[in-house]
């Protein structure tokens, strides 16, 4: 990937007499206007772009359509003379040749591939064959701040890891330790495999449990018999789940209860168990290196000074592509509401930035590979477009709402940082007000390409969902039963190919979302300082 220096950057600034006006006095937000948004979600959910899938041909479609929108709109090219940031990434899909095998109290155990084991290998190694002891490390977390460390005292170098989702429940000593009843970051199943390829495990086993990881066995199963991404050279040899009952039964067959091991891993202290059992590993894999692209498009500030600075909008490109099997129909993941809806959205508000300007630079950034495990985001913050430090926060947009206009706009994770007081200022001004916060349960603020700014310490989150909760936090302006219902319904085609865009579809709401955005956008753009973290947030402590 390419770096765009200073010059570069000074360059892209004074490219154009249009943008390059002296300090003026902060221009009002243009508007974003619902017909190109429309126009833009509907091809982009089109059968034709084949669901948008990386490492697949309407991908690629996707990524052109964008960068040739980007040109006609009037963006300028992000990363050198043209739009493309290159992300090299791994494509790895399990063979069914592949098997793990326990070795445990005299007996073999042979879990059934997709039943009742599911796993990859991101290494990037077509064959992998390792023999390796079993550990099982409770939550898998090591967390300074909390004082909780379950890897204390263990090596675990070369071994096979099986651990819990989630992460240490509050208790009446201590309700508020690893975010109360919020998910934290070191609850989340990347954390866990990172945190185990940093150690040198051979490899991870999550235990499943529809409660604990708030979907069913079907959605790793799914999930994993299809082609996984990672970035080149980076991820474990052996990554994957157990079905519930079938961890039970090997922990039984250790001499140990399951249900025991888990209670003893909610107390501080806890030590990994060897369970004296082997895990005999033979992963086959089909791997192919894959090129994907981000895409970036520019619009330089007008102020002498603060255009050195910018804000990003966001918004990830792909979906799940399309399935093909001999004698069976095709089947497209169109993901219209995820993520076609905000792909487009910022297609829309793009075509209102250029037009009117502010202060501090706009970037408009079209990520890949979000599906994939934030993938895109994360390579391009390790190497960024526009400098960290120069940069003044990240708003993304993932999954909008289509379904018509609310009294109300989700800012969750904004409270971290300042940015909560500038939506809330933004909110008023458009006559409406900040949903209330509730406990983040299924960790939404590490789900979506902001937080790999985040974790970079650019102040960062989503703004607003199209996956409300149901729990009354959101208002809409129309019969706001019916309309909260056909909102909570969409759980039902969240990942599912029904996800299809519908001419139907109210967009009033999602040009207020949008609008919404590019408003705090330009709050952020046009003030005299950058947004900061609170004092005493975790990720205000990351050095950009």
């Amino acid at each position: 990937m390419r770096r765009v220096s200073a010059l570069a950057i000074g360059l892209v600034l004074a490219s154009q007499p249009a943008f390059a006006q002296k300090r003026a006095a902060a221009p009002a937000t243009p508007k974003v206007a619902e017909a190109p948004l429309r126009a833009h979600l509907s091809f982009l959910a089109d059968d034709m772009l084949e669901g948008r899938g990386t490492g697949q041909r309407g991908g690629e479609l996707a990524v052109r359509y964008l960068e040739t929108q980007a040109a006609a709109i009037g963006l300028l090219p992000g990363v050198g003379k043209v739009y493309r940031q290159s992300v090299n990434m791994v494509g790895t899909k399990t063979l069914p040749t592949s098997a793990v095998r326990f070795e445990v109290g005299g007996k073999t155990l042979a879990p059934q591939l997709g039943k009742e084991i599911v796993f990859n290998n991101a290494s990037g190694k077509p064959k992998v064959r390792f023999d390796a002891p079993l550990l099982f490390v409770g939550y898998g977390i090591s967390a300074e701040d909390e004082r909780w460390d379950d890897y204390a005292g263990t090596d675990v170098k070369g071994k096979l890891l099986i651990m819990m989702v989630n992460d240490p429940k509050p208790t009446a000593a201590e309700p508020n330790r690893f975010g109360g009843k919020s998910l934290t970051y070191a609850g989340r199943w990347m954390y866990k495999y990172e945190e185990a390829l940093r150690r040198g495990a051979a490899g991870v086993l999550l235990i499943h449990t529809t409660e604990s990881s708030s979907y069913p066995w079907s959605v790793p199963a799914n999930g994993m018999s299809k082609e996984q991404f990672h970035l080149a050279g980076e991820g474990n040899a052996l990554q994957g789940w157990l079905q519930e009952e079938t961890a039970r039964a090997l922990f039984a067959a250790a001499g140990q209860d399951l249900d025991a091991l888990r209670a003893r891993a909610e107390v501080r202290g806890f030590k990994a168990v060897d369970l004296k059992a082997r895990a005999r590993v033979a992963v086959d894999s089909a791997i192919r290196p894959v090129e994907q692209f981000n895409v970036v498009g520019i619009v330089p500030g007008t102020d002498a000074t603060l255009k050195q600075q910018a804000v990003i909008y966001s918004a990830h490109w792909d979906h799940l592509g399309i399935d093909s099997a001999d004698g069976k129909p095709d089947h497209i993941w169109n993901g219209a509401v995820d993520n076609a809806s905000g792909s487009a959205a910022l297609l829309a508000m793009a075509q209102a930035a250029v037009r009117q300007p502010a202060r501090r630079t706009q970037i408009f950034l079209w990520p890949c590979a979000e599906e994939q495990g934030l993938i895109g985001s994360l390579a391009y913050v390790r190497d960024p477009v526009w400098p960290l430090a120069d940069t003044a926060a990240d708003l993304n947009l993932d999954s909008m709402n289509f379904v018509g206009p609310t009294r109300d706009i989700g800012v969750a994770g904004a409270q971290r940082s300042s940015l909560y007081a500038s939506a809330a200022k933004v909110a008023k001004a458009m006559g409406m007000r900040l949903a209330p916060q509730t406990p983040d349960l299924g960790g939404a603020y590490f789900r979506a390409d902001h937080f790999n700014f985040a974790k970079a310490g650019v102040p960062a989150f989503n703004v607003g969902s199209a996956v409300f909760s149901g729990d009354g936090s959101f208002e809409f302006e129309h019969d706001n039963g019916a309309s909260s219902a056909k909102m909570v319904g969409f759980k039902d085609h969240y990942h599912q190919v029904s996800d299809e865009y519908n001419p139907a579809w109210d967009l009033r709401g999602m040009v207020q979302q949008a609008q919404f955005t590019l408003n705090l956008g330009y709050e952020v753009a046009n003030a005299a300082a950058m947004p900061t973290w609170n004092k005493g947030d975790p990720l205000g402590k990351v050095k950009r």
